[in-house]
C-alpha cells in the first residue's frame, strides 16, 4: 500500500508539473491518430501507408521533449495516461455509433449506406484498438529509456545531442509501434504477409521519422525554455537521480 501511495503522489506531482499544452497536444494527437488511421494515404502491392502518419510523429516528438526534461519513467507514464484516455475515447464512439440518430452527411447525400460507414469508422473494432493500444505502450517504453540511454552517451545540452537522441529514439519506436501493429492487426486479421509487414513498417517509420526531424528545432527550443525557467521544479527534485538533461 505504501509503495501504491507513493506512486500516485508521484503521478500528481508529474500532472502538475507537465505544461498543460504539451499535454494536452500528445493526448489529443494520440486520439486523432487512431481516427485517421482508418483512411488510407497510397497502398501499392508491398507499399502502404495511412494517415495516422499525419499526426503520429507529433505524440513521439512530445514524449521526446517530456523525456529529456523530466526522464524516461515520466515520458511512460504519461504515455500510459495518453493511452487510458484514449480507450475512453473509443468506448464513448462506440456507445455513439450504436445510437439511432444519424449523422449530418446523411442528410446531405440522403444515403442509409453513408450513415452506417460513418457508424462503423467511429465505433471501430475491438481489435484495431487492441492493436493499436498495445503498440503505444510497446512503442511509448522502447522510445523512453532508448532516448534517455542515447541522452546518457552524450551528456551534451544542445541541438545535436536533442537530435541524436529524439531521431535515433523515434526512428527505432516507430518502427515497433508499426511493426507490432501491423502483426497484431494485419497479419492476423487482414493476411499481410511478413514482407508485407517489414516494407510497410519500415516505410512508415522513416515518413514518421522525417516529419518529426522538421519541427524538431521547435520541440528542443521549448525544452531549452522549460529548463531555463525551471518548470517542473517539485518532480525533478523527486528524480534528479534519474533525469538526463
Amino acid at each position: 500500500m505504501e509503495t501504491i501511495k507513493r506512486e500516485l503522489d508521484d503521478y500528481r506531482v508529474l500532472m502538475r508539473s507537465i505544461p498543460g499544452s504539451v499535454l494536452s497536444l500528445f493526448i489529443v494527437s494520440i486520439i486523432v491518430m487512431n481516427l485517421l488511421a482508418n483512411k488510407e494515404f497510397f497502398s501499392v502491392k508491398y507499399l502502404a501507408l495511412d494517415c495516422g502518419f499525419t499526426m503520429s510523429w507529433v505524440s513521439f516528438l512530445c514524449m521526446d521533449m517530456i523525456c529529456k526534461h523530466f526522464g524516461p519513467k515520466a515520458a511512460v507514464k504519461v504515455s500510459v495516461t495518453a493511452l487510458l484516455v484514449n480507450l475512453a475515447v473509443c468506448v464513448l464512439f462506440k456507445l455513439i455509433s450504436l445510437t439511432p440518430g444519424m449523422w449530418a452527411e446523411y442528410y446531405t447525400t440522403g444515403m442509409i449506406e453513408v450513415n452506417d460507414a460513418l457508424n462503423a469508422t467511429v465505433g471501430g473494432n475491438w481489435f484495431v484498438v487492441f492493436g493499436s493500444s498495445t503498440a503505444m505502450l510497446v512503442s511509448a517504453v522502447c522510445n523512453a529509456f532508448l532516448n534517455s540511454f542515447v541522452g546518457e552517451k552524450t551528456r551534451n545540452d544542445n541541438f545535436r545531442s536533442f537530435a541524436l537522441r529524439s531521431y535515433i529514439s523515434t526512428g527505432v519506436a516507430q518502427f515497433v509501434d508499426n511493426l507490432v501493429f501491423a502483426l497484431i492487426v494485419a497479419r492476423t486479421f487482414f493476411g499481410w504477409t511478413m514482407v508485407q509487414i517489414f516494407v510497410c513498417s519500415l516505410t512508415g517509420a522513416c515518413v514518421e521519422l522525417l516529419c518529426e526531424m522538421l519541427l524538431g528545432p521547435v520541440g528542443y527550443r521549448v525544452t531549452r525554455t522549460w529548463k531555463r525557467e525551471n518548470v517542473g521544479k517539485a518532480y525533478l527534485q523527486l528524480h534528479a537521480k534519474e533525469r538526463i538533461a
